[in-house]
């Protein structure tokens, strides 16, 4: 615990003497009688409570700047009231501020009664929008005008392993930065392995629609004409193609050639009318009939073949609708991931038109070690973490299935592919690359912090830990194990007040005070 000491007009930090061992088991000897001003830190579940007390002295008046954090967002509280509670033998003393005198410092008058001198609990009573809270404050000395009183048992966090100098950082300067702060406390991590993974469709779920003969292409009747994105169900169409005539026909000689044909066709159906007249006669034979049949449905087929000529000419130089053409319908329900042409363009049997993926499900194709995969394969899968730098990590363990295992080692890359098959999530997108930890069975305790604790001090993993309101050590730890936003360490133990938002703002403002841009605090 750290206490502002104003001695001969100049501001001083002095140190507590002893640290609790733990939060909530206050000890403390009796600080000089020259200290003049004390400060004390207590926190609550809704908030957490600074006051810089002047000289305490019964009869007189001292003024409290006490500084409230609202713990929900680590901003200023900044209406409300403010109580310090003296509690002694004869009762209770409470003093009171209404309102802030700037946001999150609250002015409170204290004067203890005359003649009360001696050892009080002080307390505190918060009333503000998370709520009405009553938070332990230790003990203090009301004094005399000849000597001060002051804190004398304070609630403290546990202090850094690593005795190291501490760092002022302000209330002003928490409360405009991206701040916070937690007990450190034991948790566990699921035991895992890492890897690399590729979001990829799954085996089949993936499909390239290519034109079937030469012709040109049309949007599928009724529909619009595919983009990227557009999810279409399974027998859908999404192009139509119409048949391609050969380029050196003109209009005029198609449209000759199906009138011809048309003529023709009349002129055999009359024939083989009259001639099953002939033969109802037996003026005529059975074989001539046939025949007649025969030229009819040919001359159908060829009338028929030269109508769509016609219309798919008529369509490939812009003019009129195409009819006929060949459906391209989807394979499976998915969405379109690419198109490679457009209305009206005149296409090659072979030519891709689109590709289609399933995004019902997706694989995760991770490289892992092979005994890494070995594990996998053995105790199988509980869940996984997926991290991309930029967009921060997805946990998935709902809907997980452990595919495979490939049965050989990578020449290339000497891992092994594992497979998992996942339920969409935010942030999967097929073709990325992301850090996986695939969970599997069993568990590792210990300190477990966010990983936004951790600050990179020069290639160095430290952590910086809160002693009171504005002051702050830096202590190193060592990561034993990652997983997605949350880090295994070692060398915290509970009961210490971590920085878990901040830690960086904590050490550019070190960096600062001492004129150093490099290296360590010590």
């Amino acid at each position: 615990m750290i206490m502002k000491v104003d001695v001969d007009g100049r501001l001083l930090a002095l140190a507590l003497a002893v640290c609790l061992a733990g939060c909530g088991s206050p000890t403390a000897e009796a600080p000089p009688a020259a200290a003049e001003s004390w400060s004390v830190t207590a926190w609550g579940t809704h908030y957490e409570v600074f006051p810089e007390v002047e000289l305490l002295a019964a009869g007189e008046t001292a003024t409290a700047h006490t500084h409230v954090t609202r713990l929900g967002d680590f901003a200023p509280l900044t209406e409300g009231e403010v109580s310090i509670v003296l509690s002694g033998p004869a009762g209770e003393q409470v003093f009171t501020a209404d309102s802030p005198v700037r946001p999150g410092i609250f002015a409170v008058q204290i004067e203890p009664e005359p003649g009360s001198a001696g050892e009080f609990d002080v307390s505190f009573r918060i009333r503000g929008p998370e709520g009405s809270e009553q938070i332990r404050g230790g003990k203090v000395r009301v004094g005399t005008t000849q000597q001060a009183g002051v804190i004398v048992v304070a609630p403290a966090p546990r202090g850094a392993t690593d005795a190291g100098e501490p760092v002022a950082f302000l209330k002003e300067e928490q409360w405009r930065s991206d701040f916070a702060t937690a007990w450190v406390r034991p948790g566990r991590l699921t035991s895992s392995v890492s890897g690399l993974a590729r979001v990829r469709p799954p085996a089949g779920g993936e499909a390239s629609v290519t034109a079937p003969v030469d012709g040109v292409l049309q949007k599928a009747p009724g529909r619009s004409w595919p983009f990227v994105g557009l999810r279409i169900d399974r027998g859908n169409s999404l192009f139509q193609v119409i048949p391609r005539v050969a380029a050196d026909r003109s209009l005029a000689s198609l449209q000759a050639d199906l009138a011809t044909l048309a003529a023709e066709l009349e002129t055999a159906r009359g024939r083989r009318a009259r001639l099953e007249e002939l033969l109802a006669l037996d003026a005529v034979s059975r074989r001539d009939v046939d025949e007649a049949g025969v030229r009819v449905e040919t001359l159908e087929a060829r009338h028929t073949a030269a109508a769509a000529d016609l219309e798919a000419a008529r369509s490939s130089r812009g003019r009129g609708t195409a009819g006929g053409g060949l459906d391209l319908r989807a394979p499976f329900t998915g969405e379109v991931a690419r198109v490679d042409t457009s209305p009206g363009a005149t296409v090659a049997a072979g030519d891709p038109l689109a590709r289609l993926v399933r995004t019902d499900v997706v694989w995760l194709e991770i490289a892992l070690d092979p005994a890494a995969a070995r594990r996998i394969a053995e105790g199988g899968v509980r869940g996984v973490v997926l991290t991309e730098p930029e967009h921060g990590s997805v946990r998935i363990e709902d809907g997980l299935r452990l595919v495979s295992v490939a049965p050989e080692l990578s020449p290339e890359t000497g891992t092994v592919t594992v497979l998992l098959e996942a339920p969409p999530a935010a942030g999967l997108v097929l073709g990325t690359t992301l850090d996986a930890q695939v969970l599997s069975t069993g568990e590792r305790e210990g300190i477990v912090i966010p990983s936004s604790a951790l600050v990179d001090d020069g290639g160095v993993p430290v952590v910086y830990l809160q002693l009171s309101g504005e002051s702050f050590v830096r202590q190193e730890v060592r990561v034993l194990e990652r997983q997605g936003n949350r880090l295994l360490v070692d060398r915290l133990a509970p009961g210490q007040r971590l920085v878990s938002r901040g830690g960086e703002a904590i050490r550019r403002s070190s960096l600062m005070a001492t004129g150093d841009t490099h290296g360590h605090m010590h």
